[in-house]
């Protein structure tokens, strides 16, 4: 029996202790109807499936192969406010672009352990190096735009700093680990001083690209909240009081991908990523050089409790019925 559970246990044990608390809070009452010690019982057991559904048991399963590419992939993401103008295909938003290309990049690097940084007002790691697909997908599917309001102008090297440290991390811990960066925006400088060289000490870059997307007569860009979501509106110019555009700086993304030693690719909606992944020496870091170990699969259990829990649920509302049956009895027809 194994247990993974969906968070630290200790904070299961504090949650649980508590729920079970506000359960027993008040003795039980015969006289008061859904207040018998039979409820307190049947909520309680439900409390404590739920704890231990939580921790996510399991028996051992068959054995499985298990490989992971010798190889770490680093997306670095522009999520700035023009990342989202609409010239992506047929009046997409550009990071529509970036999504599909991420995903698809991953299907030509199974096994990989993939990263991803975005950059704007700050830079922040969104996923820390992982095998998981399912992560990647998630926080990709979650990337979201700066909110026009708090838009103050970026730097498109803002990430150089982060990036360079990760590299050196995974140098320090594993340096028998290809390390491949592709780096994905519109190369649209909107800092006020200009952009320092996306400069990485040599060996620290192995490979990847730096991928393009919008078009030189640019795009309209939404005003984008807190949240992901279109205030309905256009960002205006200041200037004109019309629609603002973005438009893309290949010259711009050229530098960062001479900075980095990888190539630049534009990147139009139905491309194939082939081409961005042509460089990446799979011979190398794919291919021969792959960790293996058998694993046991994992059978999950926690949903035998949960179906528990929900015939507890019937029941407490079945009960729960009876005695709004009851108290009208005892009160009554009204008049």
């Amino acid at each position: 029996m194994t247990v993974l559970p969906v968070v630290p246990w200790p904070l299961l044990v504090v949650v649980g202790a508590a729920l079970l608390a506000a359960v027993w809070w008040n003795p039980a009452d015969p006289d008061t109807p859904g207040e018998s010690g039979a409820a307190h019982w049947r909520r309680g057991a439900a409390v404590l499936l739920l704890a231990v559904a939580a921790l996510r048991p399991a028996v051992g399963g068959d054995e499985a192969a298990a490989t992971a590419a010798n190889l770490n992939v680093y997306f670095v993401v522009d999520t700035t406010s023009s990342i989202v103008a609409e010239d992506y295909g047929e009046s997409r938003p550009r990071l529509d672009g970036i999504r599909e290309d991420i995903a698809a990049i991953a299907e030509w690097l199974p096994g990989a352990r993939y990263s991803v940084v975005t950059f704007d007002q700050s830079t922040r790691v969104r996923l820390p190096l992982t095998t998981d697909t399912t992560a990647l997908e998630a926080a990709v599917e979650t990337l979201q735009p700066e909110a026009t309001e708090v838009s103050r102008g970026t730097s498109i090297t803002a990430a150089r700093a982060r990036v360079q440290t990760l590299l050196e991390q995974a140098v320090q811990r594993h340096p028998e680990r290809g390390r491949i960066v592709f780096y994905l925006g519109d190369g649209e400088h909107t800092a006020p001083e200009p952009p320092a060289p996306f400069a990485v000490p040599g060996g620290l870059v192995q490979g990847g690209a730096v991928l393009g997307y919008g078009t030189t007569e640019g795009g309209r860009m939404r005003s984008t909240r807190a949240r992901y979501t279109s205030s309905g509106g256009y960002v205006q110019d200041p200037a004109t009081g019309e629609d603002a555009r973005s438009v893309i700086d290949e010259a711009a993304l050229r530098g960062i991908g001479a900075s980095l030693g990888v190539p630049y690719v534009h990147r139009a909606r139905g491309e194939s990523v082939a081409p961005v992944v042509a460089g990446v020496d799979l011979d190398r870091f794919g291919t021969e050089a792959v960790e293996q170990e058998k694993v046991r699969t994992r059978r999950e259990a926690y949903w035998l409790l949960l179906a528990g829990v929900a015939a507890l649920a019937v029941w407490e509302l079945g009960a729960g019925l009876q005695s709004l049956a009851q108290t009208r009895r005892r009160k009554g027809p009204t008049r």
